[in-house]
């Protein structure tokens, strides 16, 4: 693809909003970005009233900068400012105090003409205005002057004096890789990604794959997995977690039962023989049982490691009828067993290795969930009465313990596997309860929180057999059906927002590593494994929920975005 191909591709669209855009602002400034997929985007401003004259002028800079480059591009997005606000830099950093870190959603300018600019896309891109230690926006010093280097030739400050103007600006904005255009959303909650013309089966289902590939190409050679990006300067998070790498394998097993693609089945295999012969470690449990637990790092046996092992091997058995895991499985459950009282049901969280001593009775409410649906998935399986025993004992102390106000996804997808089997009032008022008066946080929530997802398609699975059970469909009084598929719905297309598409990954150190990945948007933009496999996670299920329908008949009409997006 040429910059002229790209160029004619996006011209046509421009021309349109470059007259509403003056008409708004009258600020005639138009911002060019191409790339080539290995490094962040080039950048140019230019600024005239005629639009013509500032395309060719634009177009004149990027094909000087590629001349010097060598390669082809691949990617172009056109930004034009839309409206502009001065402002002093007192009362932009009383904005910043009240904004959430990284959900500044707008471009700042450090003059009226907006020579000195920078594009929402890139403020995020380098973390100019993130600091770790902060939940609120906040200026970094070092990253603007870093910044500043790389994009205008010197370094930048921000201002020091209080009552000094500084410029907010929106724009308007088309991108194209060749194939296709594409508006970019400046309204609303999806604003600054592409607009999209349908959002339905097909659609999902492509993110779905999209997200499996990337995750299976984050499988080394060894099955070991590239662990995570901070694509801001491409680094590499430098630790690793067995447990999220079984249950990454988990969620790419879900990926590959929709793709079928080979080069996902490989990389599934190559993450569980690491899984299996480097991870996982065989014992003797003092009533002489022959039992294995996932060790991760500092010599540590968590509860919920050995339950998405459960998960992953499960998975793996039922799509491809291989039976070689059934042993190690059965020992890892009872790894499960032997940390539960079983007069209390309650389970011990970690475990130093390889004695077995406690390390800590108590640290994540999501190793309880894990484990019960670990070994009811088991029971699924097998039907060995062992596992159902130890997951009702567990939920005596479930029960007891109100672990429903946790809203824990996992314990959604233990309750919903549970009552397949044990169709009990007390089980399915819990499921119930784990979402009931959760709706709110679902459909306000600003940031993409993926696994809220997951939650929501657990319970409705179960929801769903509730309404057809005549003796327990009375627990649905009082539960208000169209607002949870409401708030199920929204979520699924927000976390679009939290997708790596180009027009964005473009910005970022190396846009071809991390394109097609899920990103956290208040964590610096982070690409760990297990992101990605929430996300991908919750749009398998998505996809088929909506392949069985959707909604349910009675409220299809009461949907809000029953007509298309324009």
């Amino acid at each position: 693809m040429t910059l002229g191909e790209l160029l004619a591709s996006a011209k046509p669209a421009l021309a349109a909003t470059w007259a509403e855009c003056m008409e708004a602002s009258a600020a005639g400034v138009l911002f060019m970005s191409v790339c080539h997929g290995k490094e962040r985007a080039h950048v140019v401003t230019v600024r005239g009233k005629n639009f013509d004259e500032v395309w060719r002028r634009a177009a004149q800079l990027l094909q000087a900068w590629l001349r010097k480059q060598g390669g082809a591009p691949i990617w172009l997005r056109v930004d034009v400012v839309h409206t502009v606000h001065a402002m002093t830099w007192q009362a932009l950093k009383q904005a910043f105090a009240t904004t959430k870190r990284n959900y500044f959603r707008h471009g700042i300018a450090f003059d009226a003409e907006l020579s000195v600019a920078m594009l929402e896309e890139e403020i995020g891109a380098h973390a100019v205005l993130y600091d770790g230690n902060f939940s609120e926006t906040t200026p970094n010093a070092v990253n603007l002057g870093l910044y500043g280097k790389y994009r205008h030739g010197r370094e930048l400050h921000w201002p020091t004096d209080a009552q000094q103007p500084v410029w907010i600006f929106d724009t308007r904005a088309v991108f194209t890789d060749g194939k296709g255009l594409h508006t970019i959303e400046h309204q609303g909650r999806n604003r600054g990604y592409r607009r999209l013309p349908t959002w339905d089966t097909d659609r999902v289902r492509d993110i779905a794959a999209t997200s499996t590939a990337y995750l299976a190409r984050q499988v080394k050679s060894s099955g070991a997995y590239h662990y995570g990006w901070f694509p801001c300067f491409d680094r590499a998070i430098p630790t690793y977690n067995a447990l999220r790498h079984a249950s990454s394998t988990y969620a790419l097993l879900e990926g590959w039962e929709l793709t079928r693609r080979p080069e996902h089945k490989a990389a599934i295999e190559r993450a569980l023989d690491h899984l299996t012969g480097k991870l996982i470690q065989r014992t003797t449990l003092p009533g002489g049982e022959e039992a294995a637990f996932l060790v991760d790092i500092d010599d540590e046996i968590k509860l919920g490691g050995n339950a998405v092992c459960l998960l992953a091997m499960v998975k793996y058995t039922e799509l491809t009828g291989d039976t070689q895991y059934l042993p190690l499985l059965e020992q890892l459950a009872l790894g499960i067993v032997h940390m539960q009282d079983p007069a209390t049901g309650r389970f011990v969280h970690v475990l130093n290795h390889p004695d077995l001593s406690v390390k800590e009775e108590n640290r994540i409410i999501y190793y309880d969930g894990e484990a019960a649906f670990g070994l009811m998935r088991l029971y699924g399986l097998t039907r060995d009465p062992r596992w159902l025993q130890t997951v009702e004992q567990a939920f005596e102390h479930f029960i007891a313990a109100r672990h429903w106000e946790a809203h824990d996804h996992w314990l959604s997808y233990c309750v919903n596997e549970l009552t397949l089997y044990r169709p009990e009032e007390r089980y399915l008022r819990f499921g119930l309860d784990n979402v009931r008066g959760h709706l709110d946080f679902v459909l306000d929530r600003i940031t993409t929180f993926p696994t809220l997802l997951e939650l929501m398609m657990a319970a409705q699975k179960m929801i769903v057999r509730l309404q057809a059970d005549a003796a327990h469909a009375h627990l649905l009084e009082g539960f208000d059906i169209e607002k949870f598929y409401r708030a199920l719905e929204q979520r699924a297309r927000y976390l679009l927002t939290g997708h790596f598409w180009p027009e964005i990954a473009m910005f970022f150190r190396n846009p071809s590593r991390i394109a097609g990945s899920s990103f956290i948007r208040h964590h610096s933009f982070r690409v760990r494994i297990d992101d990605v496999e929430h996300y991908l996670s919750g749009y398998v299920a998505y996809w088929k929920y909506l392949e069985g329908g959707g909604r349910p008949a009675e409220l299809q009409a009461m949907r809000e975005d029953a007509v298309p997006e324009k």
